[in-house]
This record gives C-alpha cells, sequence and structure tokens, in this order.
C-alpha cells in the first residue's frame, strides 16, 4: 500500500505548475489546478507509470549498470556486481519496497537540483518523465 506520494515536489503539470501533494482520507494525490479546480489524482496511478517507465530504461542494460554501481561503491570484485545485477533484475520488487517506504525528502531534493521532473495532464497521464542526463530527441 502507498503511504506517500513518491515523487512529490518533483511533479508539474503541462503548463509548468508544480503539482501539491494532499491526502484524500489515507490516500495520498497530486493536486492539479485545472482551471480553478483542484483535481486530486491519486499517487499510486502516476508514481507506478514513472517506475515503470524508469525499469524499461534499466531493461537490459543491468550489466552496465551493476559494473558502474559496483565501481562508483569501491567494490568491483564480481559478487558485488553479480548482487547488483540480481537486484536491478528484480527491480519490481525494489520498487514495492520503495511504495511503501518512499523517497527520502533530500533524495528528492537532489533529484529535483538535477532537473527530475515527471509532467502530468489534469487526467493524471504521465506526459514524460524528464531526467538528467537522459538523451534526448532531436534538438534536445
Amino acid at each position: 500500500m502507498i503511504r506517500k506520494a513518491l515523487f512529490g515536489g518533483l511533479v508539474i503539470d503541462e503548463n509548468g505548475r508544480a503539482a501539491e501533494t494532499a491526502y484524500v482520507g489515507e490516500e495520498p494525490c497530486y493536486v492539479v489546478d485545472d482551471a480553478g479546480f483542484r483535481r486530486h489524482i491519486p499517487a499510486g496511478q502516476i508514481d507506478r507509470a514513472v517506475l515503470a517507465q524508469i525499469a524499461e530504461l534499466m531493461k537490459g542494460s543491468e550489466d552496465l549498470i551493476s559494473a558502474q554501481a559496483a565501481k562508483m561503491l569501491g567494490q568491483e570484485d564480481i559478487f558485488t556486481k553479480a548482487m547488483i545485477e540480481q537486484q536491478l533484475k528484480n527491480v519490481d520488487k525494489q520498487f514495492d519496497a520503495m511504495m511503501e517506504t518512499g523517497i527520502p525528502e533530500d533524495a528528492r531534493a537532489y533529484l529535483g537540483m538535477l532537473g527530475f521532473k515527471v509532467v502530468i495532464n489534469v487526467h493524471g497521464e504521465v506526459l514524460r518523465v524528464e531526467q538528467p542526463g537522459a538523451a534526448g530527441g532531436e534538438g534536445e
């Protein structure tokens, strides 16, 4: 069960306005201003869509990502690399745990400083995920 909006402070609407976070009962929501009407969109819907996009980007590159992660940790042995690669292959389980615990506020702030943004429309559809260092299309 999702307890808080994972990407709070990182979600914007298609007009570039930040989406607030709020709760409807115990359900976290992103709040989007739709011409004065405050639409409450369940955070789980948006968060799962973003995590699915991130997982799709990582798919097939687990070996490269694990090698770089091991290098960053200063532990370039095959066991560390294999452990990280196995975790990446089971990324769905990692995301489920993240949905329960959330992303720490300082990590979200760091992502924001790097330029990470989730752009949604007033219906809660994820239009795009802007990621730092991601290869963009022509002219980006």
